[in-house]
């Protein structure tokens, strides 16, 4: 098979992976994911299929995938944060911050609002509260919208004073 059939047939399995994931089937997600990446193997792919094993409570699982898609691409910013994510969710903190760091030193990153909320949540559990705050504030900064930065901010905040 040629290289561009190959890479549309893994870019037709992505998307179909990544409806499903968005309805919640996350099983069938996986599956779909795993076809697309037999095809044409993307940092893009192993993070989705990172995020899907995630929501199934496998952060072990999400970490390693993460990981496949870093050596794929050690530019691509999101698995970083969302090892990052992971190991938060696992109780993880220290471990975490130096993933997040990376996410926010990679060059291509276009949600860098997620890895600053997810800092501050870290520096929150560690008892670093101006760190945390620092954080959180970047977070609505770089994206105003991102209502958890904000919420958190002004309740850390509050409770600071």
């Amino acid at each position: 098979m040629d290289a561009k059939y190959l890479i549309e047939l893994s870019k037709e399995f992505f998307e179909k992976a990544y409806r499903l994931q968005m309805d919640g089937k996350y099983e069938n997600a996986i599956e779909l994911y795993k076809k697309s990446l037999e095809y044409y193997p993307t940092a893009e792919g192993y993070t989705f299929m990172g995020w899907a094993l995630s929501a199934l409570g496998n952060y072990e699982g999400a970490i390693e995938e993460c990981k496949n898609a870093i050596e794929i691409d050690a530019d691509y910013g999101n698995p970083y944060n969302d090892i990052g994510a992971y190991l938060i969710s696992l109780g993880r903190y220290e471990e975490a911050l130096a993933w997040l760091e990376l996410a926010l030193k990679a060059p291509k990153y276009a949600n860098r609002e997620f890895a600053h909320y997810n800092l501050g949540v870290v520096y929150e559990k560690l008892g670093l509260w101006f760190e945390a705050l620092a954080e959180y504030k970047k977070a609505f900064k770089v994206s105003p919208r991102y209502g958890n930065a904000r919420k958190n901010y002004f309740r850390l905040q509050s409770q600071l004073n």
